[in-house]
């Protein structure tokens, strides 16, 4: 039961590491809105990578993962 505990431990940090990236989070999904009904794939690869990239790092810098 170890391992369900510390999975609860991750999890909880969860919405932390995603506010420390909402800048990121918000230029992505202004990207996927704008092209709503078109959207491609890799039409907002950028954006999604510097929102990936945060969360990455935030994540390392709570020490835990993603």
């Amino acid at each position: 039961m170890e391992a369900v505990k510390r999975a609860k431990e991750r999890f909880a940090k969860y919405p932390v590491v995603f506010a420390k990236c909402s800048k990121q989070a918000s230029l992505y999904a202004q990207c996927v809105l704008i092209k709503e009904d078109s959207v491609k794939k890799d039409d907002c690869a950028k954006e999604f990578q510097e929102f990936r990239s945060c969360l990455q790092s935030a994540a390392k810098d709570m020490k835990t993962r993603l």
